[in-house]
């Protein structure tokens, strides 16, 4: 009986699949394999082409245009920043002033009552009563009503200065806000900068030395670099004797301006620089024209409105030139249909032509 359930709970041998069986099985299991390897490859992504060398070109001068973009609106955030602490630290200087009258006028307040305190009150009448000189007396008691009116006045004055002192610190509160908001502000623009500048970086790390090399070469073509200081001299001495003389600038601080631009030439582009040793577009323009004792803006969005607006087609030597429909490049124009400006990094103060960017507008400082 023992073995009878046994062999009951045995599982029954498996025969090997022969023939036609054995033909029809297989055939199932591969196509169950192709199956599944079909589901396996739906669900991955084909991997994205690597950019091409012309892609990566266009995505790194979009990032160096953005970058510029983004420091010109730190440039902007800096200087109310700045703004905002000089009206912190000159209202901390006028509380600082109006408490101290306030101190003066409560001492002189506090050594009146203690004059009043050592000297004793008695009722007006019978002080004259038991006078032995009711006129001297009287003298007296004329000297304590002003006595009386100055302590009346030094309360008055003592709480104007509390209420003075109070609309003070209010208004200090309100700047520090400011500032705040404006520390704030400087430090989004300036992750936002680095943030590009090095996208930039990576994706031209990306393209062959040969490659990175045409890049730069097309970016200088493009912003007027490739020939040697020694080159532009000659090139200048040649226009002169073919009659081609550079364009006189129209005044002596427009001249000046155009000397320092001159002698900034080959100094690096640094966001954010208003030299003597670098410079960004707006800090370029803005250090000629302080040279010649004119006192510019520090963004391309307040420069473009310190002069008078000018076509292009009346430009003269000293305008100030504008690029890009958010106004965010800035060159100094010294005839010819050149500018000298600060175009990006890696690429240092130069001579360029005019329209080798999206034109703007101009602007005549003087």
């Amino acid at each position: 009986m023992a073995a009878h359930r046994r062999s009951a709970h045995r599982k029954p041998k498996q025969r090997p699949l022969t023939g036609s069986a054995a033909r029809t099985a297989a055939t199932l299991a591969l196509a169950g394999a192709a199956t599944a390897g079909s589901v396996t490859g739906a669900g991955a992504a084909p991997a994205e082409p690597a950019p091409t060398a012309t892609q990566v070109r266009a995505k790194v001068d979009r990032l160096y245009h953005d970058a510029e973009v983004a420091t010109e609106k730190y440039n902007g955030a800096k200087e109310k920043a700045a703004t905002a602490t000089r009206a912190v630290d000159a209202l901390a200087d006028e509380a600082a002033r109006r408490t101290a009258r306030l101190n003066t006028a409560r001492h002189a307040l506090g050594s009146l009552a203690t004059a009043q305190y050592r000297s004793g009150t008695l009722d007006p009448a019978v002080q004259l009563a038991l006078s032995s000189d009711p006129d001297a007396y009287l003298q007296r008691a004329s000297y304590l009503d002003r006595v009386g009116d100055r302590q009346n006045g030094l309360l008055r004055g003592i709480r104007r200065q509390v209420s003075q002192i109070t609309g003070v610190k209010a208004r200090a509160d309100q700047e520090t806000e400011r500032l705040a908001a404006r520390r704030a502000e400087l430090r989004e623009h300036r992750t936002a900068i680095r943030t590009k500048l090095a996208d930039a970086r990576k994706l031209l790390d990306t393209l062959t030395a040969d490659e990175r090399a045409a890049y730069e070469r097309a970016a200088d073509a493009r912003h007027g670099g490739g020939p040697s200081h020694a080159d532009r001299s000659a090139d200048r001495s040649a226009d002169r004797s073919a009659g081609r003389a550079p364009v006189a600038a129209p005044n002596s601080r427009a001249a000046q301006a155009i000397a320092f631009a001159h002698g900034a030439i080959g100094k690096p582009y640094v966001w954010g620089a208003t030299g003597p040793n670098a410079f960004d577009c707006s800090g370029l323009t803005q250090a000629a024209w302080k040279a010649a004792g004119v006192s510019l803006p520090r963004t391309t969005y307040t420069q473009i409105n310190a002069g008078a607006r000018i076509p292009r087609s009346r430009l003269a030597p000293g305008d100030l030139v504008f690029f890009y429909s958010g106004i965010s490049h800035v060159g100094l124009y010294i005839g010819g249909g050149q500018m000298i400006h600060a175009p990006r990094p890696g690429a240092p103060v130069r001579i360029a032509p005019v329209d080798e960017m999206p034109f703007a507008g101009a602007t005549r400082v003087a």
